[in-house]
C-alpha cells in the first residue's frame, strides 16, 4: 500500500457499516525509522535540466556510464510553510527557474491535507497582461482538483493537438514543475534521504522523472502526464501488458552501484516495522481493539518469520522493486501509449514476487477495497508470459516458468498482507492523519488469514489440473 500511499495508502474513511471498506488514497505518510536527513548544501550552478534515457530497448546504462552520468540535485535552503505554500513554491522558482516571470505562472494547489502539499507551477512565457487566466493554461486546471494521489499530478492528455490555437497536448516539459511539500514531522517517518536517491537512481534508467531540486521540507520534479489506473483499466488489454513489461523492464536493468549481492527489503523493513509497534498504544480506545488480534506483537512477528522462511526458500530472484505498485501509482500516457510508476519511497532490493504479488493485491481496489477482485488465475498467467518475456529477453517462455512464478507471486501476496498490516498498526500509533488505520490492519490481516492455507497449498502438478 506504501506511501500514505499506504500512505501510498489510503486517507478516508473505512466503512463500517458493512459491505466493501471505503478507502481514500493518500500519498505521503511513510512510516518508516530513518537517520536523520543531511541536508548539505549543493552549488545551485549545478546543471539541474537532465536527460531522460529513452526506453527503446535495454536502457540500462553500464556501471561506468551511471556512475559519471549522475546529475547532482540542487538544495534549495528554504523552508516552506504549510499555510502558504503558493508563497514557498515562488521562493523556490526564484532560484530554481530565475528566468520565468512570475507574473505569467500560473500555481495550482492539488491537495491540502496534513501530510504533503503539492503545488503545480504553470509556466507560459507567451502570456499577456490582456490575456485571461483560462486562455493560456495547457490544460483544464479543474481537472487537477479531483487528484486523488497526494503525490503525483495527473493530467489526462487526451487533448487533442490544435495549431489553430496553439495549444498541444501537455508533456515532459520544464514549463511545468511541481513542488511537493512535507507535512509537518513526517520527517520523522519517511526516509527523504532513500527516496531521493530511488528518484535519481530510477530516473538514471529512464524510469522516473526529474528530480529538478530538493529544500528543506520537499522535492521540487518533473510534471507526469496521464491518468492513473483504476480496478477497470488496470485489468484493459491496451494497458496492463504496459504495467507488465514496464515492471520487468525496472526489475531487469536497475542496479545500484556497490551492491554485488544485494539482501531483499522485505525481512529488515518488516522487522523495523514490528519493532516500532508498541506494546501498549497510547490511545485507550485503538489499544482495546488491536490487543486481541496484534498483541502482544511477539505473536505477529512469528506469523511472520514462518512465512518469510518459507517463502525465502522459493529462491524468488532479488531484484530491485517498486514494493508500492497500487493503481494511484501507475500513470498510463494514452497518447504515447506508456505507463510510468511513480512514488519510490519503498523501492529497494526485494524478491521479484512481491513485487508482483503486492500489484496483484493492490488491484482489488484503491477507493474501494474489494478482494473479489484479486485477479483470476487466467488473467494472471497472460500477465505473467508477458512479464516473463520481457524480463528474460526472450518470447519461448515455457508453459513451468509461468507456473513456477504463478505459484510465487500468489504465496509472496500474503507476505504483502502482512507487511502492510504491520504498517497500518505503526501508522495507527503515531499517524495523526484522519484515518482508521485499525480498522485496515485488520482488512488486510484478514484477507491474509482468507488466503493463507489457499495459496500455501498451491502445487505446480495441482495447478495443472
Amino acid at each position: 500500500m506504501g506511501t500514505e500511499t499506504k500512505s501510498n495508502s489510503y486517507t478516508g474513511q473505512i466503512s463500517t457499516t458493512g459491505g466493501n471498506p471505503k478507502v481514500m488514497k493518500d500519498s505521503l505518510s511513510l512510516v518508516r525509522q530513518t537517520d536523520k536527513q543531511q541536508s548539505n548544501q549543493i552549488n545551485l550552478t549545478s546543471n539541474s535540466n537532465y536527460s531522460t534515457v529513452q526506453n527503446t530497448g535495454d536502457s540500462r546504462p553500464n556501471q561506468e556510464d551511471q556512475s559519471t552520468k549522475e546529475a547532482i540535485v540542487p538544495f534549495v535552503p528554504i523552508f516552506v510553510e504549510e499555510a502558504d505554500v503558493i508563497q514557498g513554491a515562488k521562493d523556490i522558482l526564484k532560484v530554481i527557474r530565475p528566468t520565468w516571470d512570475l507574473t505569467h505562472v500560473e500555481f495550482k494547489k492539488f491537495t491540502d491535507g496534513i501530510t504533503n502539499k503539492l503545488v503545480g507551477c504553470f509556466h507560459n512565457s507567451s502570456k499577456s497582461s490582456n490575456e485571461s487566466e483560462e486562455s493560456y493554461l495547457p490544460v483544464n486546471v479543474q481537472r487537477l482538483l479531483h487528484v486523488r494521489s497526494e503525490d503525483p499530478v495527473i493530467i489526462e492528455d487526451e487533448l487533442e493537438s490544435n495549431a489553430e490555437t496553439g495549444r498541444f497536448p501537455v508533456q515532459y516539459s520544464d514549463n511545468v514543475v511541481l513542488v511537493r511539500v512535507y507535512g509537518n514531522k513526517t520527517d520523522l517517518l519517511i526516509d527523504r534521504k532513500a527516496e531521493t536517491q530511488n528518484f535519481q537512481l530510477l530516473h538514471t534508467y529512464g524510469l522516473a522523472p526529474s528530480l529538478y531540486a530538493t529544500f528543506k521540507n520537499g522535492l521540487v520534479y518533473q510534471y507526469v502526464p496521464g491518468i492513473t489506473l483504476n480496478t477497470e483499466s488496470v485489468l484493459c488489454p491496451d494497458i496492463w501488458p504496459l504495467v507488465a513489461r514496464r515492471m520487468a523492464e525496472m526489475h531487469r536493468v536497475v542496479r545500484k552501484n556497490g551492491e554485488a549481492k544485494p539482501l531483499p527489503m522485505l525481512w529488515k523493513k518488516t522487522q523495523s516495522f514490528l519493532d516500532l509497534v508498541p506494546e501498549r498504544f497510547s490511545d485507550a480506545e485503538k489499544h482495546k481493539r488491536v490487543k486481541g488480534t496484534f498483541l502482544p506483537i511477539s505473536r505477529l512477528r512469528e506469523e511472520f518469520n514462518s512465512l518469510f522462511k518459507y517463502l525465502e526458500a522459493l529462491e524468488s530472484p532479488i531484484v530491485f522493486s517498486h514494493n508500492d505498485l497500487l493503481l494511484a501509482n501507475v500513470v498510463y500516457t494514452k497518447s504515447m501509449n506508456t505507463v510510468n510508476f511513480i512514488d519510490y519511497e519503498y523501492a529497494d532490493y526485494n524478491f521479484q514476487a512481491f513485487d508482483i504479488g503486492n500489484h496483484f493485491a493492490e488491484m482489488c481496489g484503491i477507493d474501494e477495497v474489494d478482494y473479489t477482485r484479486y485477479p483470476k488465475r487466467e488473467f494472471q498467467l497472460k500477465w505473467l508470459r508477458v512479464y516473463l518475456e520481457s524480463y528474460l529477453q526472450r518470447s519461448n517462455i515455457e508453459s513451468d516458468e509461468v507456473e513456477k512464478l504463478y505459484i510465487q507471486v500468489n504465496q509472496f501476496a500474503l507476505a504483502a498482507h502482512i507487511f502492510w498490516t504491520v504498517w497500518s498498526l505503526l501508522q495507527a500509533e503515531h499517524s495523526t492523519i484522519d484515518f482508521d488505520y485499525v480498522d485496515y490492519a485488520f482488512l488486510r490481516y484478514n484477507e491474509y488469514l482468507a488466503r493463507k492455507e489457499e495459496f500455501l497449498s498451491l502445487t505446480a502438478s495441482k495447478d495443472k489440473k
